[in-house]
């Protein structure tokens, strides 16, 4: 059997978060009463003329400039004419060969590896309705007819589902940092069709493609290219690649691709320009001013992060995930380090760059692991300076790694700073070696089969050692230092 290629394009449609939708006044929010947000223009009712959404149009050239797109400062709206029910007007106002965005890219971060990916053309259109299938009847609601949508087209170059995935999640990483669009997939903020196809490994030729629909999940848009590639590759087995283009929809309850109907071709669509909609210019002065508006993306920031923090691109993917706990972060990194420079002002201490990196690693990896998800989304986040002071404390070895997740919740809770938290919890750790090694002494002494144990190799017995002066000391000594203390004592 040949080696085969794995070819995978996307077409993602943002819903934008716009007040009103496309053309209309109507209210463009989520979960209101069945055709509750419907007029004449979006349902498409006689002698009823759209009037374009500005805001919509400007987020549209945003999202273009973000994702590197070359601009068409030309544009116009064309009808894209097809017969389905929740369609009242017979045709969608979309764009056809003048859209926004023509020939961008973006780099996504593949196995910790970055990897640019092109996309084809970005434009802009109104949604259609939704149909609600209940048993043998059907109905529909028009509140989403009319939304503005953003299509976003790559070209066929993700060679893996993996791959298409990650940047699906990458695109709505952007939408986020846009604040264009909630870009929440389970809410069908974010609508991914997927075009794939096979080729004898060397081949340079395009093969007709099949177009999944219904991918309503990240995990959806994984299985259904997996399951579609087995299928495919059966089809070859079998001397019967595909022939046509054609459209399969994916069963999430058989986790299978289900055909559809052959694929339409654009002339199918008889587009034209919209006679109702003058064509959108966009001056030199207003696209300076919307470049001006985009803010440091997901990939700039990734990169920033490793560079001027230390972190290795796990804890910068894990923090730029999280654009509240990213700038949490470096609010709390500010604050720690001028606690650092106060604590050494007037000695010859310096706060070397490999020092403050250090410290920048230690914070991520203490904000990642030891912040509950349900706190923060039932309490919040303190202020970035008692966080640092506790960290500051831990780094000092003035409490433990424990103590620090419990003053964090303290300080959260009861609203208490850094210092009077640690004392609520009994005070700071001991660290003194001359006021422990008294205690180590006694603890030794009393333990004369479980001290014979530890000389024998036995790292449980030096364990219950260190547990018995944590107990003497009730719970305030620095477990690293008894363990010092231990081994010298012990001559080990």
């Amino acid at each position: 059997m040949k080696q085969l290629e794995i070819i995978i394009g996307l077409e993602v449609h943002v819903q934008l978060k716009t007040k009103s939708k496309m053309f209309c006044r109507c209210d463009n929010r989520d979960n209101q009463e069945p055709n509750s947000a419907i007029c004449p223009i979006c349902t498409g009712q006689p002698g009823a003329l759209p009037l374009p959404n500005a805001q919509a149009i400007d987020w549209a050239l945003l999202a273009s400039l973000a994702l590197g797109c070359k601009v068409n400062q030309e544009s116009k709206f064309d009808r894209k004419h097809y017969f389905y029910p929740d369609l009242p007007k017979g045709y969608q106002i979309s764009q056809y060969d003048q859209p926004f965005g023509l020939a961008g890219q973006i780099t996504v971060p593949i196995n910790g590896q970055p990897k640019k990916f092109r996309i084809h053309r970005l434009h802009l259109e109104e949604d259609a309705g939704k149909l609600i299938h209940s048993g043998s009847t059907t109905l529909i609601d028009l509140n989403r007819a009319g939304t503005p949508l953003m299509e976003i087209v790559s070209e066929p170059d993700f060679r893996s589902p993996a791959e298409a995935k990650a940047y699906m999640q990458e695109l709505r990483l952007i939408m986020r940092y846009l604040a264009i669009s909630d870009a929440d997939m389970e809410k069908g903020h974010l609508r991914c069709d997927a075009n794939i196809s096979l080729r004898p490994k060397g081949d340079t030729k395009l093969y007709p493609k099949t177009e999944i629909k219904n991918l309503n999940s990240f995990k959806a848009v994984e299985r259904a290219l997996e399951f579609e590639i087995e299928r495919q590759k059966g089809l070859w087995a079998d001397d019967q690649a595909p022939t046509t283009q054609s459209t399969r929809g994916w069963d999430e309850n058989l986790q299978k691709t289900v055909e559809q109907r052959t694929k339409e071709e654009a002339a199918d669509y008889r587009y034209f320009p919209d006679p109702d909609l003058p064509p959108i210019i966009t001056s030199d002065e207003h696209l300076l001013k919307l470049k001006g508006m985009i803010p440091e993306l997901p990939a700039a920031r990734r990169a920033r992060l490793v560079s001027e923090y230390g972190l290795n691109m796990g804890q910068a993917e894990a923090l730029v995930e999280d654009k509240e706990l990213n700038e949490f972060f470096e609010e709390v990194v500010d604050e720690f380090q001028q606690l650092v420079l106060n604590a050494t002002a007037g000695t010859s201490k310096k706060y070397e760059a490999t020092e403050k990196n250090a410290d920048g690693v230690m914070i991520s990896n203490w904000l990642l692991n030891k912040i509950s998800q349900d706190l923060r989304i039932s309490k919040g986040l303190p202020k970035p300076i008692d966080v640092a002071e506790i960290l500051y404390l831990f780094k000092d070895k003035r409490i433990s790694s424990l103590n620090s997740v419990q003053t964090y919740k303290i300080v959260l809770m009861d609203r208490l700073s850094a210092k009077d938290a640690v004392e609520k919890l009994g005070g700071e750790q001991v660290s003194d070696t001359g006021e422990l090694d008294k205690i180590v002494a006694d603890v030794i002494t009393q333990n004369e089969k479980v001290v014979t144990d530890v000389k024998a190799g036995k790292a449980a017995a030096a364990q219950f050692l260190v547990g018995q002066v944590m107990k003497a000391t009730k719970g305030k000594a620095n477990p690293q230092v008894v363990q010092d203390l231990l081994k010298k004592q012990l001559g080990l």
